[in-house]
């Protein structure tokens, strides 16, 4: 295990500015997401970490030691790719141990290590199958043995799920979390999927145009984010007017809430952002008209997702569960509130 930090960390290529001014600190054994939009940095980040790379400026230290120039294989870091890349000659035992051989470990001792590995991965029934013989959830278990066998100070994860199917992926990164746990490696992992961060990081990163927009572990990041981008980043929003009213409070759809932010100059435009699934729809008592109506509804299984045409606010978007979402059809008018259990609502 290994704290990391990397400081002040610029890098170009050419014109293109791939990494502004980028300040990150990993604690030894916390798991830590680099998540963000195609363009932001983030595998530009793991390729230096990695040592592929060398920064234009700023430093990068493992336990208080600077590797900015150190190569990749004196860094004695594992990597997993999207693509793999096992040797499609070896078989998944013999994979796993090319790591423990290169560093002349013996026999009995690389024994031992690819037994330990191929059973905390699962990987029993496939240990002397060859890659094209496995599944891609397969091969990704034998990528991620084969990094963990040589014992790195720290594990980069490049993607490692974007070429799975959604339910190998979904099962794959638990099997992930749980691998990065018993193991205890720092681990760092770059992936664009939201969910995929939120599942199995202690903090993640939240990366745009080259620099750190807030870094948290996922349910601040999802109850407090720090800019209108994280937010809409990380799950859906709803961006409501908000206004303050004469006794201090503040009313988002015409009714006092709890709220986070702030202080705002007097004359700044305050917008409410406002998860779906803090977003109550009830059926309207009477409608004179003007009523927000149901122009949508998705059924998506735990819940149904709803849009409500409001006429002061454009579309809502609200997710509603069982009874409440039964209740309603496309064109009926209802009532929009923000509910009353939902938590303090991120004013910016």
């Amino acid at each position: 295990m290994a704290t990391i930090e990397m400081t002040s960390v610029r890098k170009t290529f050419g014109a293109t500015v791939a990494l502004t001014d980028l300040h990150l600190r990993i604690e030894s054994g916390e798991l830590v997401c680099l998540l963000g939009p195609s363009g932001c940095g983030k595998t530009t980040a793991l390729r230096l970490l990695a040592g592929f790379e060398r920064p234009d400026s700023g430093s990068i230290r493992v336990d208080g030691e600077d590797v900015t120039e150190v190569s990749p294989r004196r860094r004695r870091f594992g990597m997993v790719f999207q693509d793999y890349s096992l040797f499609p000659n070896l078989t998944a035992r013999e994979n796993i141990a090319f790591g423990l051989k290169v560093q002349r470990r013996g026999a009995a001792q690389i024994a031992a290590s690819v037994d330990r590995l191929v059973e905390v991965t699962r990987l029993e029934q496939h240990a002397d199958k060859y890659p094209h013989q496995m599944s891609g959830g397969q091969k990704q278990r034998v990528a991620l043995a084969r990094a963990i066998a040589t014992e790195p100070r720290l594990l980069l994860l490049d993607e490692p799920l974007s070429a799975l199917d959604a339910k190998v992926r979904e099962h794959l990164r638990e099997e992930i979390r749980r691998l990065q746990q018993e193991v205890g490696v720092t681990t760092v992992f770059v992936t664009h999927d939201q969910h995929e961060a939120m599942a199995v990081a202690d903090r993640v990163a939240v990366m745009r145009d080259g620099a750190i927009e807030q870094i948290d572990p996922p349910r601040v990041l999802y109850g407090r984010p720090a800019s209108a981008f994280v937010a809409s980043f990380v799950g859906t929003v709803n961006r409501l007017s908000a206004t303050r009213a004469e006794n201090g409070t503040w009313l988002v759809l015409g009714a006092p809430v709890e709220v986070a932010g702030g202080p705002f100059a007097p004359d700044h435009a305050v917008q409410a952002v406002v998860r779906p699934e803090q977003v109550e729809v009830r059926p309207a008592v009477s409608d004179g008209g003007l009523s927000p109506r149901v122009v949508g509804l998705a059924f998506l299984g735990a819940f149904t997702r709803a849009s409500i045409d409001h006429p002061h606010e454009g579309v809502i978007t609200a997710d509603l569960l069982g009874d409440a979402a039964n209740a309603l059809t496309i064109g009926d008018a209802v009532t929009v509130s923000v509910r009353r259990s939902a938590g303090a609502v991120v004013l910016q």
